[in-house]
């Protein structure tokens, strides 16, 4: 997984610029007020190149950043503002298996991160991580790809394009349903154009994402000491439902 993620990181930026980073942190700011976290020190699991956790560092959180990738997290640090350095901190980590030695007030994992945990064992890594990690009481927020949802509308063949001042790429991803499996594998076929010189690279990523249902999501937890709170559509206060793509779950430490 780690070289998917070095590949991806050169361009990562650029794909998702689209995406409301301060509007899905004030949305996970709103998760964690209503039970009860509404300041202090979040560990974020799959931080990428940050910009969730600078986003959350300006509402007042102090946040340690773990990512497989070296390169997401080089890039996480390069571009940290100065005015939040003492609140940020960026390092590279497995979320199934990490230990800081040290307990936080919560734990997030966004975009998600829980669908890359393929299987079960991953999955109940990751959770484990959190539960460690967290004070008795503490939140545990993260999003994932819903189950009936992906089955009621199963994904189909897309294109992205996008572009800026350095370079510009073309994103072609084919999705394969393994419904035995509950996974979609999606494969990325990337051209990378510089504006400068013209020179053209061609990147193939193979991205595998697990779907999950709440049944499975609730017993795991339970397994890691953490005890299911709430699900509901992301970014909205929406009970889930066939339509619904994305779920995110609030959990608590017992």
């Amino acid at each position: 997984m780690t070289e998917v993620f070095d590949a991806y990181a050169a361009y990562y930026d650029l794909l998702y610029r689209d995406k409301d980073y301060p509007a899905e942190a004030r949305y996970v700011q709103s998760l964690l007020r209503r039970h009860g976290v509404s300041d202090g020190s979040i560990l974020e699991l799959g931080c990428g190149t940050g910009k969730h956790a600078e986003q959350l560092g300006q509402l007042g959180f102090s946040i340690h950043g773990l990512d497989l990738s070296p390169s997401m997290v080089a890039r996480a640090r390069k571009r940290t503002p100065a005015e939040l350095a003492s609140r940020l901190q960026f390092d590279v980590g497995d979320a199934r298996s990490t230990r800081l030695n040290r307990k936080f007030d919560a734990a997030i994992s966004l975009f998600h991160v829980a669908s890359y945990q393929t299987r079960n064992e991953d999955l109940l890594g990751m959770f484990a991580t959190a539960a460690t990690h967290l004070k008795s009481g503490g939140i545990f927020v993260f999003d994932f790809w819903y189950g009936p949802g992906v089955l009621t509308d199963p994904p189909v063949e897309r294109v992205k394009y996008l572009e800026d001042g350095v370079i510009q790429v073309t994103r072609t991803a084919k999705p394969t349903l393994r419904p035995n499996e509950n996974i979609v594998d999606v494969h990325y076929e990337v051209l990378v154009k510089q504006n400068r010189n013209g020179m053209v690279a061609d990147i193939e990523e193979t991205h595998s994402m697990r779907y999950l249902f709440l049944p499975e999501v609730r017993l795991m937890l339970q397994s890691a000491g953490m005890e299911l709170l709430q699900a509901e559509r992301w970014m909205s206060q929406e009970e889930l439902d066939r339509g619904s793509w994305q779920a995110v779950v609030i959990a608590q430490r017992q």
